[in-house]
């Protein structure tokens, strides 16, 4: 397979689309496929191809990448519609999507029954990553398959991690990720609602925490957030719940108790219920804030 591969990709969500973007402009074909026509507008401006199905994404393609929601999505797109049988014999799935282990696993099997190999490569790095091309990927697939998506993946990530060579291990990987992130946000929250419970300037103390020991990526990142109102979205609220169940699901299975990671699920799942799982993931701290009797 040489370098500029034709390449089919499922999902054009808010990472999805730059990502992309981002291989057309690297000189791939690339053929895009999403159930909103928006984003397969904005991936033909930049170059690509819009396919009306999954399975029009895959054709004629070495390679197929899905960024979907969860294991069941890429299930639905490459066995139940097909893709992966559309994809070139002997092409490469990648999946790099958040996903629990065991159903990637199972799922890798099905599309090796195909004569296709899949690779488990999700990612970390957000919109932002996703934009510059600078995610890092938690690869875990075959030698060979891992090799020739060298030059894709690339593009993609400013680092990629072979975390091993079965589809899961990468799955694995992203949930130790998820759980430090998921707990880093909900800890940043908890210390800044506390702030403003306690009456101090919130600003003074985000640059305080910024700055000191107790700093961290996250709470720089999204502290600048949390004490605004509400306004652009990078990750959702609801995207914390399903990665923290993946993680707690992750902790279940191996009989590995987390009970830090389990805390900062709850505070997810109150934020959630209370109607916010659409808006930004640091408005986590709006649960803290309602537990606390503050506005």
């Amino acid at each position: 397979m040489h370098d500029k591969a034709r390449i089919g990709f499922v999902g054009l969500g808010s990472m999805g689309l730059p990502m992309a973007r981002n291989l057309v402009a690297a000189g791939h074909e690339v053929a895009g496929h999403d159930i909103r026509p928006t984003p397969m507008a904005a991936l033909c401006a930049a170059g690509g191809q819009a396919a009306a199905t999954a399975c029009d994404a895959a054709r004629d393609a070495g390679i197929l990448i899905l960024m979907v929601v969860d294991a069941a999505q890429a299930r639905e797109v490459l066995i139940a519609q097909g893709a992966a049988r559309a994809l070139l014999p002997g092409g490469i799935v990648v999946l790099m999507s958040t996903c629990l282990a065991d159903e990637v696993a199972a799922l890798g099997r099905e599309v090796a029954a195909t004569g296709r190999v899949l690779v488990d490569a999700p990612v970390s790095g957000g919109v932002v990553g996703a934009e510059a091309g600078t995610l890092s990927i938690m690869a875990a697939g075959d030698a060979d398959a891992l090799a020739r998506l060298g030059p894709v993946l690339e593009v993609l990530g400013a680092r990629t991690f072979v975390v091993g060579t079965e589809p899961g291990q990468g799955a694995v990987a992203k949930a130790v990720n998820q759980l430090l992130c998921g707990v880093h946000i909900a800890a940043a929250a908890e210390a800044l609602a506390l702030a403003g419970k306690l009456g101090l300037d919130t600003g003074v103390m985000l640059e305080i925490v910024s700055g000191s020991a107790a700093a961290s990526w996250m709470i720089r990142d999204r502290g600048p957030r949390m004490i605004r109102e509400p306004g652009a979205v990078t990750s959702t609220v609801d995207i914390f719940v399903k990665d923290l169940g993946i993680v707690a699901e992750t902790g279940r299975d191996a009989r590995a108790p987390l009970p830090v990671a389990a805390a900062a699920l709850q505070m997810f799942l109150a934020a959630a219920s209370a109607g916010d799982g659409a808006l930004d993931d640091s408005q986590v701290i709006r649960a803290y804030r309602r537990l606390m009797g503050a506005s």
